[in-house]
């Protein structure tokens, strides 16, 4: 009877002795799996964010020429025969320099009355009762012709034409519309850029360059020059991309 009893005892010591053992090593396997994984991914946060730069100097395509003239009188029959003239006088200009109908846009007129101003004020007492102002726009394409066109203008005040512009600095806008062609060239170039700025940051820590972690693509711009060269524009865009780094 003892002897069972004894027996039984160290039958169950031996599976106690099992149990831990299989205990320890799963805690041993479970503590290297997790560190491991810890590991990889403290290698995966190894990163470096770098922005890449791509830039490029283009024609304008696109000119547009908003003129205005304005002329005063007491009587709107003479007036409104000088604006016709004036206006005739204009376009024929643009004709002999080589434009088209398509590229002449006459706007709208605009007559004020100083008599009938509710708030006249110093208006009622001008020599002149009737300002008449006139819009006229050049659109093209043809940027040389047009720029000609601006320097041949000065004939128009031998005819009595006073003619003005919005923007008087800059009478010309000029844009740029052939963005989306550029768009593809630009954005690998971008991505060139960045890759180089990031080569460079890996090197001087040691470490290497290997896959996009992610990418943000910016916005394009398109500005002048500089002040004073508005026909030439400059295209830019900037993309922001996050490497992984690896020893």
């Amino acid at each position: 009877m003892l002897n069972t009893i004894y027996k039984k005892i160290k039958k169950m010591e031996k599976s106690g002795w099992i149990q831990t053992t299989v205990i320890a090593i799963s805690i041993v396997a479970a503590g290297y799996f997790i560190g491991n994984t810890y590991k990889n991914g403290k290698a995966f946060e190894r990163s470096v964010q770098v922005k890449g730069l791509a830039e490029k100097q283009v024609n304008a395509d696109l000119a547009v020429w908003p003129i205005s003239i304005t002329i005063a009188g007491n009587d709107l029959n003479i007036l409104k025969n000088n604006l016709e003239k004036q206006n005739k006088e204009i376009k024929n200009f643009f004709l002999k320099e080589g434009f088209t109908e398509k590229e002449l846009n006459s706007g709208t007129t605009n007559i004020n009355d100083s008599k009938a101003a509710l708030y006249g004020g110093n208006e009622q007492n001008r020599e002149f009762r009737y300002i008449a102002s006139s819009d006229f726009t050049v659109r093209t394409a043809d940027i040389p012709k047009l720029q000609k066109a601006l320097t041949n203008s000065l004939e128009l005040i031998s005819k009595g034409i006073l003619i003005s512009s919005k923007n008087t600095w800059q009478p010309i806008q000029y844009s740029f519309s052939g963005l989306n062609k550029l768009k593809p060239e630009m954005i690998e170039e971008a991505t060139k850029n960045a890759r180089e700025v990031a080569e460079k940051f890996a090197r001087d820590s040691n470490s290497k360059v290997t896959k996009i972690k992610s990418a943000q693509q910016g916005l394009f711009s398109i500005n002048d020059l500089d002040q004073n060269t508005s026909d030439i524009k400059i295209v830019r865009v900037v993309s922001t991309i996050e490497y992984q780094l690896e020893d």
